[in-house]
């Protein structure tokens, strides 16, 4: 049984592009404490999200891991890395210290610990073949990670499914609610909790194929509404979490269905 579960990462734990109905995102995380809860009738969980969209994998470890211990869970998720694969400072052996770092804290406060490796992005998103190098490494550095600190390693990356287009949203960057609802499938199944099972592992029905013309209208669109604003917002040095704040800071109950 679990009393209290704390999520530190970026805007992928945070919940985007997962809308909960009310201007906000619920996401995987969200999705994962309610499995948690369900699994355990008549012994409450409590759940804070401390996640910020933009951060890299060292404002994560700076910002987030001291609250996130003060807040004593006994299960934590820690996933990271994206936002540092996008810049062209990444380096690989940092990213894995701090990763390291932050599992090795919350295990050895005695926190069920649990992550997961990245999908290939090319399939989802064709123009960042370049950084699917990048991808590899980091998953290779979270795999040894997870094995030197003991936290649980969910292996999403090894997966083909985890890189279907139809689980990510219009972005290319963030899982949609398909996608959020899988991985929070997934990490419920890697902590073992009753009822659940690989399904998740599944594939989609085959998608129709498409027309080049559509293709390309696609890609435009996409580069229209996504890449350039973000190209922009770099290139001035800002991020999409400025001026945010966690959006669930303090731990609260996980309220299920019905209840």
């Amino acid at each position: 049984m679990f009393h209290r579960y704390v999520a530190i990462g970026d805007s992928t734990t945070e919940g985007m592009d997962d809308p909960d109905g009310a201007g906000g995102y619920r996401g995987w995380a969200d999705r994962f404490a309610r499995h948690v809860a369900h699994a355990q009738p008549g012994h409450p969980l409590e759940y804070a999200n401390l996640a910020i969209r933009g951060r890299t994998t060292a404002r994560i470890r700076a910002e987030q891991l001291r609250p996130a211990l003060d807040l004593a869970p006994d299960l934590a998720t820690v996933v990271a890395g994206m936002n540092d694969i996008l810049r062209g400072s990444f380096d690989v052996a940092g990213v894995a210290g701090d990763l390291f770092a932050m599992q090795e804290a919350l295990v050895a406060r005695g926190a069920t610990v649990l992550t997961f490796t990245l999908p290939d992005p090319v399939p989802v998103m064709p123009i960042a073949k370049p950084l699917r190098g990048r991808v590899v490494a980091l998953n290779a550095a979270i795999r040894k990670a997870c094995a030197d600190s003991g936290a649980i390693l969910l292996d999403l990356g090894a997966y083909p499914v985890a890189s279907d287009p139809r689980l990510w949203s219009d972005d290319r960057l963030h899982a949609n609610t398909a996608g959020h609802e899988r991985i929070a499938a997934a990490l419920a199944h890697a902590v073992g909790l009753p009822g659940t099972d690989d399904t998740w592992t599944l594939p989609l029905p085959a998608a129709p194929a498409r027309r080049r013309h559509e293709v390309l209208r696609a890609e435009l669109a996409w580069s229209r509404r996504h890449l350039l604003p973000w190209v922009g917002r770099h290139l001035r040095g800002r991020s999409s979490g400025d001026d945010r704040f966690p959006k669930r800071p303090d731990p609260s109950p996980v309220e299920l269905p019905g209840t």
